[in-house]
């Protein structure tokens, strides 16, 4: 069961922002999330932090100038995910626009696996016309053999990279990663594609100063580029710091202003959602997984293209698959975490429990950790999976499929507390040769296991979890905004929170109060529509105090009638449907207690 908390915030902070005009119930959540001062809200373009301190950014942006100049043949190797299709997308279309000669090639998850391996290096190589440059984006920092294969070929590597190095860099001609040794660059949670714009954006003040850019030739506008690395910024699910908050509310304001590519509008229409009203909600839970459909079940190409494209009938065509594949994704996904369920409450019968953390040694649960296998799986989808069993059980979770060869390929999903590739590192270290290949960052990652080493890495994770977490770590615990007064709860509250970014590390607002359930009635097979009526002012006062207003509220994939009083935890939304805006509470958790 849940702990249900209310953020601390400080006063101080918010005295100063509502001083400075912010609307209270605003000032009081940004105090919450560690904002001190109202600068940091301002999302203007000048506000980002300059690209000179990303180490190596202007070399790698000379090389390249160059490059261009002197007519040399560039190819992006992408990764297969949506910050790698839309680093790939900023690449491709910044460099076009700035004259070279570029074409990409997104390795097919299930023929190549992750990365700059040989043998993607070497398809490239047998290109009729092979590339002078590889430009790997949203990958390579951990490409040493790749790297190598390539330099033998006798082509260039160029890494752009967020993920974590490991103990030895590949020999590349240059790297770029805020995250690589020696990089000062302050904000270490850039996805792929906001590597990708900055190198842009010092490839352009390089053109710039060898001339290229002299009339009539007009200097390209990047900004343009912004809707795409605000959609991969967000469906990475990395941390909204303040500089990447500016990236996302600017593409974010271009997309609202019609401004965004043909693409993004084509996958808003498939998702029935009004480019007008573009949120990061809309980034990440509705562009974001059609986009990433197309890299767990077929070729993430379709995604690219989808990207790249100005032509509308052609970017609709392509969402139009895209949609397709997604609703694919969702019933292989659906099916999966079935099965895991299925087996993990076998496991949990078995000791008797229906708690993972009172389970001792079972071959799949422990107290610590879930490593989950079945040969049925997915590889396109097992990351997915561990999101979810991470998410209900409040454990790290690695699920694996097959891979061939009597391998297994693995996805992880981590807890705060457990930093997921430092924690394969350590298995590795501690278990040399168990994992075959590893790398990821602190909330996510993915390995390589042979199948008949599945018991015994289950068994190393779960040391090292034990080893990394404390008890504090493994509990379920809620954090809110605390409550509402009735006079804050509006529609134009609803809309003021929705025109806001928010995101991983920067969570948007829920709220928590005791309300009497007046009424409540099935919406579709999975959902429950609520008429709520709210109690007190604190979620923990015992009182059977009623006020005169009803809420709207729904519960979704939850159809069991609810207890006439519950303590739950809320989110306000605006309700669009059929031209009419209304306020509706959005429950995301709830807890049953006496009158």
């Amino acid at each position: 069961m849940p702990n249900i908390t209310v953020r601390d915030y400080s006063p101080r902070v918010f005295d100063t922002l509502v001083r400075h005009g912010f609307h209270p119930v605003l000032a009081r959540v940004y105090a919450a999330r560690g904002i001190e001062e109202p600068a940091q809200l301002e999302a203007e373009l000048s506000r980002l932090i300059p690209f000179e301190r990303l180490k190596n950014v202007s070399i790698m942006a000379a090389h390249l100038a160059d490059a261009i100049l002197a007519r040399k043949r560039l190819l992006i190797v992408a990764d297969y995910d949506s910050d790698g299709a839309t680093a790939c997308a900023v690449g491709i279309r910044a460099l076009r626009r700035f004259g070279a000669i570029v074409d990409y090639l997104v390795p097919k998850r299930f023929e190549y696996g992750y990365g700059l391996t040989p043998e993607i290096v070497r398809l490239a190589a047998s290109a009729a016309t092979p590339p002078d440059i590889l430009i790997t984006v949203d990958n390579g920092i951990a490409s040493v053999e790749g790297v190598a294969e390539a330099n033998r070929l006798g082509m260039q590597v160029f890494i752009t990279d967020h993920h974590l190095p490991g103990d030895k860099l590949p020999d590349a001609a240059v790297i770029v990663n805020p995250n690589q040794p020696g990089c000062t660059f302050p904000s270490k949670h850039l996805a792929g594609v906001g590597v990708m714009f900055y190198l842009m954006l010092a490839l352009r003040a390089e053109l710039r100063a060898k001339g290229t850019f002299s009339p009539p030739q007009k200097e390209p506008n990047l900004a343009s580029l912004l809707d795409l690395v605000a959609l991969g910024t967000v469906a990475d699910v990395v941390k909204l710091d303040d500089n990447n908050r500016i990236l996302v509310q600017q593409g974010l304001r271009r997309i609202r202003n019609g401004r965004g590519c043909a693409g993004i509008h084509a996958l808003l229409h498939v998702a029935r959602r009004d480019f007008r009203q573009g949120s990061a909600y809309e980034l990440g839970f509705m562009l974001g997984p059609r986009l990433n459909a197309a890299g767990r079940l077929d070729d993430m190409a379709l995604g690219i293209e989808c990207l790249i494209t100005d032509d509308e009938s052609r970017a609709g065509q392509i969402a139009v698959q895209l949609d397709a594949l997604n609703r694919q994704r969702r019933e292989i996904e659906a099916n999966m975490q079935d099965s895991a369920l299925v087996m993990l409450e076998a496991a949990l019968s078995t000791h008797h429990s229906t708690d993972p953390s009172q389970i001792s040694t079972p071959e799949i649960v422990h107290t610590h950790s879930l490593s989950l296998y079945d040969p049925g799986w997915h590889q396109g989808v097992i990351g997915i999976l561990a999101s979810r069993m991470k998410d209900k059980f409040r454990r790290p979770v690695i699920a694996f499929a097959p891979g061939g060869n009597g391998e297994i390929k693995g996805s992880g999903r981590s807890i705060p507390g457990l930093h997921l590739r430092d924690s394969l590192d350590l298995v590795s270290k501690r278990h040399p040769g168990l994992l075959l290949k590893f790398g990821g960052h602190a909330a996510a990652a993915g390995l390589t296991v042979r199948a008949s080493d599945f018991k015994k890495f289950s068994d190393a994770f779960e040391q090292a979890a034990q080893m990394l977490l404390t008890p504090a770590d493994l509990m379920h615990i809620l954090e809110t905004d605390g409550d509402l007064d009735e006079s804050e709860i509006n529609l134009e509250l609803a809309r003021l929170l929705a025109e806001q970014v928010w995101g991983q590390g920067f969570s948007q607002p829920t709220f928590s109060a005791r309300f009497q359930v007046e009424d409540q009635r099935p919406a579709g097979d999975k959902h429950l529509k609520l008429k709520l009526r709210k109690q007190g002012t604190q979620i923990a006062e015992q009182t059977s105090k009623k006020s005169g207003r009803l809420y709207d509220a729904i519960l979704f994939f939850h159809n069991v009638p609810l207890p006439k009083t519950i303590d739950a935890v809320y989110r306000l939304q605006v309700n669009e449907f059929n031209g009419n805006s209304s306020l509706q509470f959005i429950l995301d958790h709830w807890l049953p207690c006496e009158a």
